[in-house]
């Protein structure tokens, strides 16, 4: 490779500038340039450059502690995020929370749409997503703290229909990765998890002057890349970065799983499940639940956290191989994988760049999604973003939520430590958690109810103890389990009165032995 183009990652950090939007490329610890994302963060401790960036990325990226984003967690380095998640960032959230920071949070699939339309010299992104949501500008317009003043979404109307405006800035900087450079740069990322949006990344750094760093694990020959593979071409790379094996894990809890790139196996994986060990928690019981509603056929999207055991529960029941389980990064077919290497799919039988999985997704493709919950308002409206002092962000949940034709909400009754013990087929509540989730208000307005409805989506929230439908006049009590106390362990639990009559069904016992 030209000496041009070959650099260290300190010679590249010190191409960023004081001022400059920095886009990084990533998905929890997928795709993530962590030795990029180090140098910066050692260069700003030694020089104090580069400072006041602008920060913008898609997909959450770190591990909750210290790598990935939070290299970047440093006071003076950011002036300015628009992120997709900030859960997994804390150093950069606590930063956010003191106002030391301008914080906005749009929807992940929205930045990943972004990114190819200001490589389009296109003048924003304009969409249904978001709306009667906390980025809709008549919420919040994704503002998440009072540092941030200035409006990045506007409200728009087209033949009297309602769209959301993101408009579209100059970004200078792209921190991607990739496998594999050839001696022209281009790259191939054979070895990785996903390829997320890096092409569009690349393309609108360059139209927009700027300079594209890419981290790799080697550098080969001309012509020994199938031009087939070249997921960002050479015309559009600055600067390659050879990596240190680890800093370029696969994901951020394996160093690297053939599964996930897709060579070939004998033996197909299968996935553990706590249930085969004799051991039923409320993470078991509900899987089990919402695993009843998937219809063969469907198209269905399970997110991080509790909807994840419905995967688990699906494939001891053996309905796993009726349904395709997707996930927002790319990943279609296959079984996902959870925690910190959540994004990948083992055995998938296709994966795709986020930007297209989320036009799929925007577009009504597909037809059952099951996502977590943090509050559940009388309304049915639901919240995963904000809770205090701490902000999640949204991820890919509005972009999901708002488009699936039926949505399940799945949590735990109460938030906090809760005791249950399962006895014969029966559910005996021994403690709840110290709060409430359903309350009369949620905090931050993440999913809306009504406009749900409005949009003929079936609405489900799966607890471990009772199952609700949203109705016009809120909140049915749909189901409840064998052992439970309505009165006791239901309504005196709950901010509001849910709609209750007589033909509220038993929970299958089967769920609970």
């Amino acid at each position: 490779m030209p000496n041009n183009k070959l650099f260290t990652a300190e010679q590249a950090a010190e191409l960023i500038q004081d001022g400059q939007t920095i886009a990084t490329g990533g998905f929890v610890g997928i795709g993530v340039p962590e030795a990029l994302l180090c140098a910066i963060q050692h260069r700003f401790l030694k020089q104090q450059k580069p400072r006041n960036i602008t920060l913008v990325y898609a997909a959450g990226q770190g591990d909750g502690k210290e790598r990935g984003l939070n290299h970047l967690g440093e006071k003076g380095l950011v002036k300015r995020i628009i992120g997709g998640h900030w859960g997994l960032v804390p150093k950069l959230g606590q930063l956010a929370h003191h106002n030391e920071l301008e914080a906005y949070n749009l929807p992940q699939g929205v930045i990943s749409h972004l990114y190819r339309d200001i490589a389009a010299g296109k003048p924003g992104t304009l969409t249904h997503v978001g709306l009667h949501t906390f980025v809709d500008p008549r919420v919040d317009g994704g503002k998440l703290n009072t540092a941030a003043k200035e409006d990045l979404v506007k409200l728009l109307s087209i033949d009297e229909q309602e769209y959301l405006f993101y408009k579209s800035f100059p970004i200078h900087i792209a921190l991607l990765r990739g496998t594999t450079a050839d001696s022209n740069g281009n790259i191939t990322m054979e070895k990785e998890a996903l390829t997320l949006e890096a092409l569009s990344i690349a393309q609108a750094v360059h139209n927009c002057g700027g300079k594209v760093l890419v981290q790799v694990e080697r550098v080969i020959d001309k012509h020994k890349i199938s031009p087939q593979l070249v997921k960002i071409p050479g015309i559009l790379v600055d600067a390659v970065i050879v990596a240190k094996a680890e800093d370029h894990m696969q994901t951020f809890s394996e160093h690297y799983n053939p599964a996930y790139s897709g060579e070939p196996l004998n033996t197909p994986g299968k996935l553990t499940s706590k249930i085969a060990s004799g051991e039923i928690d409320t993470r078991t019981i509900m899987g089990r639940i919402a695993a009843q509603y998937l219809k063969p056929g469907s198209i269905v999207n399970l997110g991080i956290g509790m909807p994840e055991a419905v995967a688990v529960a699906a494939t001891e029941s053996g309905d796993i191989d009726s349904i395709t389980l997707t996930v927002e990064p790319g990943g279609i077919g296959g079984t996902p994988a959870s925690g910190l290497s959540f994004g990948a799919t083992a055995y998938a039988d296709a994966i795709i760049d986020q930007t297209a999985q989320f036009d799929f997704y925007d577009g009504g493709g597909l037809d059952q999604a099951f996502l977590g919950m943090a509050e559940v308002d009388q309304q049915g409206n639901v919240n995963v973003s904000r809770f205090s002092a701490r902000t999640a962000g949204a991820g890919g949940f509005i972009n999901i939520s708002q488009n699936a034709k039926e949505v399940f909400f799945m949590g735990s009754f109460t938030s906090g430590k809760q005791q249950i013990e399962v006895i014969n087929g029966a559910l005996k509540v021994i403690s709840n958690g110290p709060v409430n989730k359903f309350v009369e208000k949620v905090q931050h307005l993440t999913f809306n109810g009504k406009q749900g409805l409005n949009k003929q989506q079936k609405i489900r929230y799966i607890t471990e103890r009772a199952v609700f439908f949203l109705t016009p006049e809120g909140l049915l009590l749909e189901a409840v389990a064998p052992g439970i106390d309505i009165q006791q362990d239901i309504l005196e639990l709950m901010n509001f009165t849910p709609i209750i009559t007589a033909d509220t069904a038993l929970l299958d016992r089967h769920f609970y032995e």
